[in-house]
């Protein structure tokens, strides 16, 4: 019967002038709760957050045919953190974070959205560095009570860089002009199509400065460390783990299972499950496993690329 129906529906089909359009675009499912390590009631949220940290929805990888879509970095981690908070099992969160940092508005955005999370549920949160966790990717460390730091964690690079190009000595040697009608001189400051003038310059570098102040007020008041202190430690550079602990930067030196037992410890928990939230199809089966989203994709320099031709763009990164 079933078969009869189907071949019904063909020749129906196939008969008729309309054009038939099928969508096989694949669909984004909600996220899936799974355990990844642990036993007992309680739940600790092992949330990741790798690459490069962007509100960006483009994708990260070639792809040939249609395209798998993926949700952005900021948008799962507010869907997350949502799934979390309508859970009462769910005791600490684990932010394990493995990036050089990205845009300083999707930098802030984490921030506020895990420190609002944290100071709303008063659950304990503790980050953990992987291999970099450095600007933007050590801005969101921030917004953790705890900071474990790998033993070969490189972290700080507390600073910010604007990234922008000029294409003016290759339109000379080609002879091509461009010409720019404008209602004020500095509409079009930061073009790529000239260069920098000593004003402009001096009015972006004032723009840098006041982001770069935005960041070592959070360091000093996270960290619990004088301003004129992190004022010393914000000058860009990069710390090793053992560096950063000394500096007050990290709060100790340790692995995941380190992190998560500091983690139970916060919660009052003698045990508990280690949960991930998951796409369908997306393999989570450790915490070592890392989340399927825009900014899990190396920086190279394609991707820098892609963020300073759409204009220049103020940065919390880490990108020598």
């Amino acid at each position: 019967m079933r078969r009869f129906a189907l071949a019904v529906i063909v020749v129906f089909l196939a008969g008729s002038c309309s054009l038939v359009s099928i969508d096989l675009t694949p669909r984004i499912r909600p996220l899936e709760e799974q355990t990844v390590d642990g036993r007992g009631n309680a739940k600790i949220l092992l949330m990741d957050f790798s690459g490069l940290i962007s509100d960006d929805a483009g994708s990260g990888s070639l792809n040939l045919g249609t395209a798998t879509p993926r949700v952005p970095l900021l948008v799962r981690v507010r869907e997350e953190l949502e799934k979390a908070s309508a859970d009462p099992k769910v005791k600490a969160v684990v932010l394990k974070i493995n990036s050089p940092g990205g845009t300083v508005t999707a930098s802030d955005i984490l921030f506020h959205e895990i420190d609002t999370f944290r100071q709303r549920t008063k659950i304990p949160m503790v980050a953990v560095m992987m291999d970099v966790a450095a600007s933007g990717g050590y801005y969101v460390a921030l917004a953790a009570d705890t900071i474990v730091a790998h033993p070969t964690s490189v972290t700080g690079s507390i600073g910010v860089i604007m990234l922008t190009l000029n294409a003016d000595g290759l339109l000379q040697k080609i002879g091509v002009t461009t010409t720019a009608i404008k209602s004020g001189p500095l509409k079009d400051m930061g073009s790529p199509l000239r260069s920098l003038t000593p004003e402009e310059r001096a009015i972006f570098q004032s723009v840098i400065d006041d982001l770069h102040g935005q960041f070592v007020t959070k360091v000093a008041d996270r960290r619990r460390i004088p301003l004129e202190t992190a004022k010393k430690l914000a000058d860009g550079r990069v710390y090793t783990a053992q560096q950063a602990l000394a500096d007050k930067l990290v709060d100790r030196i340790g692995y995941i299972p380190d992190a998560l037992a500091a983690a139970r410890r916060a919660a009052g928990v003698q045990e508990a499950r280690i949960i991930v939230y998951q796409r369908p199809r997306e393999y989570r089966a450790t915490y070592y496993a890392g989340s399927k989203s825009e900014g899990d994709f190396d920086l190279s320099l394609a991707q820098v690329a892609k963020l300073v031709v759409s204009g220049p763009r103020f940065l919390y990164l880490w990108w020598p």
